[in-house]
């Protein structure tokens, strides 16, 4: 025989008010157990029972840290974006300069002083020392 703890039980109408809280985030689903004494497994019991959210709907559930860290690192993204897209248009602006440029001169300007790449194996012919 169990001995200390009597077997309670809770009224539909409790049951569906404290759903309700727990949905409207005034309270939550530890904070509900430690109060009653009911294990978080019969609170979650009755939260697929009671709750409003069909039950093919699958609730993330995360702490408010993650949270925060992900809207900072979308906008940290955003920011990124929008300074690539800076630098493109930067790259598109002066390219465009280049090629009026060499139709003003007559020659083409980034061929004649484009950098070698090198691979580092080729002699550049310059001396050293």
């Amino acid at each position: 025989m169990k001995s200390g703890k009597k077997q309670r039980y809770f009224s539909e109408a409790f049951k569906m008010e404290k759903v309700r809280m727990l949905e409207s985030k005034q309270i939550t689903v530890l904070q509900l157990s430690r109060i009653y004494e009911v294990s978080t497994q019969s609170i979650y019991k009755w939260l697929l029972k009671y709750s409003v959210i069909s039950k093919s709907e699958r609730v993330v559930v995360e702490k408010e840290s993650e949270g925060a860290k992900t809207i900072a690192l979308l906008n940290t993204v955003a920011t990124l974006e929008r300074k690539v897209g800076q630098k493109q248009l930067l790259v598109d602006y002066l390219e465009k300069v280049i090629e009026l440029a060499s139709e003003e001169v007559g020659y083409d300007i980034k061929k004649k002083f484009a950098l070698r790449s090198s691979d580092g194996l080729e002699h550049t012919g310059e001396k050293k020392g």
